[in-house]
């Protein structure tokens, strides 16, 4: 795909509502057990217990969302000895868990260094332009809005699956929609893997329209041999939410000014 750098769009206020939210998902992440292994490329079996344990109670699962059922057993965090060697002990769960508040709680939980990096960095580039026009309270209000239309809108197409979905995608992918429907002509500087990190600044509905097509593809399965890692079709939800939700604020949105080169912040708009 593509990495986004910078948009040539400033703001009039501070995203603080964006800025908390990346602190946010930083500090749930390095208090994740077992993101210690993840730091350093490898986890003990104690570590993997432990996170297993923790993402069956934090994360959503779509089976819990739709039909409202749990598991009977579920992982301790402990570690024992079986007939086929050391594993993760299971058990009747302790807790009482609410499938709509794991929806929050997951959009606040990431598996690996680059799942988490890799988000927040959508978030900072296109968050900052969505809570400008939103306001604060509002924008806070539209990500998590995105981020439950994602997270049942997977859910419903995968209504019998018991694998624990996390992450913020789902909300992100909304700031996304928003973002292409708000400010389609803005440039975006990119670096283009395939192309040995090419940079280019291209209009941010060929960006983000690109973006869409390819979780789209993927969704369906085409592409890739294992869509089940990856909750694809929560992007798209996300996306197309997020578009409709900003689609009544189009008309009042002023244009960016026009980019004469690559500054930041409120660098880009003289006299601020």
């Amino acid at each position: 795909m593509v990495i986004p750098v910078h948009d040539v769009n400033p703001v009039r206020r501070t995203p603080y509502v964006t800025y908390a939210l990346i602190a946010a998902n930083i500090v749930v992440f390095l208090l994740t057990p077992g993101v210690a292994g993840s730091v350093v490329g490898q986890s003990d079996l104690s570590q993997l217990c432990h996170l297993h344990a923790f993402l069956e109670h934090y994360a959503a699962v779509p089976r819990e969302l739709i039909h409202d059922q749990f598991p009977r057993l579920v992982p301790t965090g402990d570690v024992g000895i079986g007939p086929n060697g050391p594993g993760c002990v299971v058990g009747p769960p302790d807790y009482q868990k609410s499938p709509p508040v794991s929806v929050l709680t997951a959009m606040f939980l990431h598996g690996s260094w680059l799942h988490l990096l890799g988000n927040m960095l959508f978030l900072l580039i296109f968050g900052n332009n969505i809570e400008d026009r939103l306001g604060h309270i509002r924008f806070a209000l539209f990500y998590v809005a995105c981020g439950y239309a994602a997270a049942y809108g997977f859910a419903v197409l995968n209504s019998n699956s018991g694998d624990p979905l996390i992450g913020a995608s789902g909300a992100i992918a909304g700031v996304l929609g928003a973002y292409l429907v708000l400010y389609p002509r803005v440039r975006v500087w990119i670096l283009v893997p395939f192309l040995l990190f090419l940079p280019l600044r291209l209009p941010a509905w060929v960006v983000l329209g690109f973006w869409f097509v390819l979780q789209a593809l993927y969704s369906s399965g085409a592409g890739v041999s294992q869509a089940g890692t990856v909750a694809y079709a929560a992007h798209v939800v996300g996306f197309l939410v997020g578009m409709a939700l900003a689609w009544p604020l189009r008309p009042g949105t002023p244009p960016p000014p026009e980019a004469r080169g690559m500054r930041w912040g409120r660098q880009a708009r003289p006299g601020w």
